[in-house]
């Protein structure tokens, strides 16, 4: 228990070791300023610049950085449907897999589109390896790259003291896939490959077992993929059991490699922002916040599940090693309940533990990580969705003190906090609308949608809610029990998906582009400080109001009530 609980926190403590550094090499990236990596990707980025016929020089609007930004992921929307509905005929595909059916081929493409993975079919027997590596592993690299350059794009409005100019998106995104998830998902790739992860195009392996029995074995370029999926917080599995498959995450070593890198670039794009603007105290703080916010997550979450499931209890099975149904021997409870809530803090949906063998309260501080949707996040998205808690916690404050909201040395008025509040209540609305919708469904035709549910009660009702919740914050991690590859799941799921990814980003991005135009305010006695504990407190305070109290309620119904059904 003490060792399982020590490499928990040896985790953490490497994470934020790792961070540090990072978050200052991303914020010289962005500002332009000489790094180590210049001679090898300077010629790279130039050549692909030059290619695409793409000034980075040139500085645009705000407006102009989201039409790039939404221009080119309808672009990529397109070509995954393509490759998706015409799989079976396209090359790489040793296993013979069909092409998905239009609704799924939707689901994947926008699930990926958005970074995220909400996987309604299984890794290895849904897609060949041309999909995944042309279509999948693609789309983890390019829309983890939006994310930090749509962050990047704020980072720049909030530095400018008075200016309608927000940098250059195509700047920002193609530095960010080669200059820094690349590296690191090189060397990531490299750990995988000498730990035992495949990296070839070859075919199931196939071998008789002392039985007698022809067992075939997927495999294929799965390290990569691997690599990527972690870097970029974006947790698609190569194989349909995710990071608990003995292939994806092979020993305890590489298990403590992937989980760092769930939380590495979200926690270091926090001390860049700090190194970008000159403004460390206000990073530390946002960063603490955040660290404050993750813990009282992660250590009950830990506590739960090493206490064991009462209902395994009560049939006198000893559980002196946690609660171990549906999690890995080689990681333990400790290492599970770690990444389950490592990777539902942030829009990293994989797994090595299966969620829908947590226990009821386990399972309720994974999903109530992607409920309150700010504690670190995804790349760059998730100081964007800091970024509304931060305006309103502003706006706030001034009307406590009786003094003009300020941020930045500008002035937060009327509009910004009508768009500030409008995507912080989004959220809620997805999640609590499509968990509805789904129980009507189910409850006035039962027979209809049979399919959906093997647990029909509290658990069931989790399902449904774990299912809107992942697709709101763009985890994609699930309650598996749930039946979700239909026509129902995969299209409202990906209305959802869509929703709760460009909007949040619409939002910030206009709200940063606004304020950067106003007359810039320098800072004074009765400035209201935005880089004190104070201020961190209060906007952790707007967070637990605003992000979670709302969802309360329909954890009631669902874990909640399945924690004291089972006491």
């Amino acid at each position: 228990m003490n060792t399982e609980i020590s490499g928990a926190v040896a985790m953490i403590v490497a994470m934020v070791v790792l961070a540090i550094p990072l978050g200052r090499y991303i914020g010289k990236v962005y500002l332009g300023e000489r790094t180590w990596p210049d001679v090898v990707f300077n010629p790279i980025e130039r050549l692909i610049f030059k290619g695409s016929g793409i000034d980075p020089g040139k500085e645009m609007t705000w407006q102009q950085n989201l039409k790039a930004l939404l221009t080119i992921n309808l672009f990529w929307f397109f070509i995954a449907l393509f490759i998706l509905m015409n799989q079976h005929w396209l090359p790489l595909n040793p296993d013979n897999i069909p092409s998905m059916s239009p609704d799924l081929a939707f689901n994947t493409a926008v699930s990926f589109l958005v970074n995220c993975n909400l996987q309604h079919y299984s890794g290895e027997t849904g897609l060949s390896y041309f999909s995944q590596i042309s279509c999948i592993m693609f789309l983890q690299f390019v829309t983890a790259g939006t994310g930090m350059a749509a962050a990047a794009v704020v980072f720049n409005a909030m530095r400018e003291k008075t200016t309608d100019r927000a940098g250059n998106f195509y700047h920002y995104f193609i530095k960010s896939c080669t200059r820094i998830l690349l590296p690191i998902s090189i060397v990531t790739a490299i750990i995988l490959v000498f730990s035992g992860t495949p990296m070839t195009f070859d075919g199931a392996a196939r071998y008789t077992s002392l039985q007698g029995d022809t067992v075939s074995v997927a495999r294929g370029p799965a390290a990569a993929m691997i690599a990527i999926k972690q870097t970029g917080t974006n947790g698609g599995g190569f194989f349909g059991a995710n990071s608990s498959h003995p292939l994806e995450n092979p020993t305890y070593f590489t298990n403590m490699t992937e989980n760092i890198l769930v939380l590495l670039i979200p926690m270091a794009m926090l001390f860049a922002l700090g190194y970008y603007l000159k403004r460390k105290k206000m990073a530390w703080i946002i960063f603490a916040v955040m660290m404050v916010g993750f813990l009282l997550l992660l250590i009950p979450a830990i506590q739960q599940e090493m206490a064991g499931n009462p209902a395994i209890a009560a049939m006198g099975i000893n559980q002196h090693r946690g609660s171990m149904e549906g999690k890995e021997i080689r990681f333990g409870a400790a290492a599970s309940a770690t990444w389950a809530i490592s990777s539902t803090v942030t829009s990293n949906g994989s797994v090595n533990a299966m969620h829908d063998s947590l226990t009821p309260l386990g399972g309720m501080l994974a999903m109530l990580g992607m409920m309150i949707n700010s504690f670190f996040g995804g790349v760059g998205v998730g100081f964007l969705n800091y970024y509304i808690f931060i305006i309103i916690a502003v706006f706030i404050s001034g009307l406590m003190v009786g003094r003009t909201p300020e941020f930045m040395g500008r002035k937060v008025e009327a509009k910004e906090m009508k768009i500030a509040m409008l995507i912080a209540l989004l959220h809620p609305l997805l999640i609590l609308a499509g968990t509805a919708l789904a129980s009507y469904l189910f409850a006035h035709n039962p027979s209809a949608y049979a399919g959906w549910l093997n647990n029909p009660g509290y658990h069931g009702f989790s399902e449904m809610l774990y299912e809107y919740t992942s697709s709101a914050a763009n985890n994609g991690s699930g309650f598996e029990g749930l039946g979700d590859n239909t026509p129902w799941w995969n299209i409202s799921t990906g209305m959802v998906l869509m929703l709760s990814r460009y909007l949040p980003i619409i939002g910030p991005v206009a709200i940063a582009g606004i304020m950067a135009k106003k007359k810039y305010i320098p800072e004074s006695a009765g400035t209201l400080k935005t880089d004190t504990a104070t201020f961190g407190l209060m906007t952790f305070a707007v967070i637990l109001l605003v992000a979670a109290l709302s969802f309360f309620p329909a954890l009631a119904l669902g874990p909640l009530a399945e924690y004291f059904f089972l006491k």
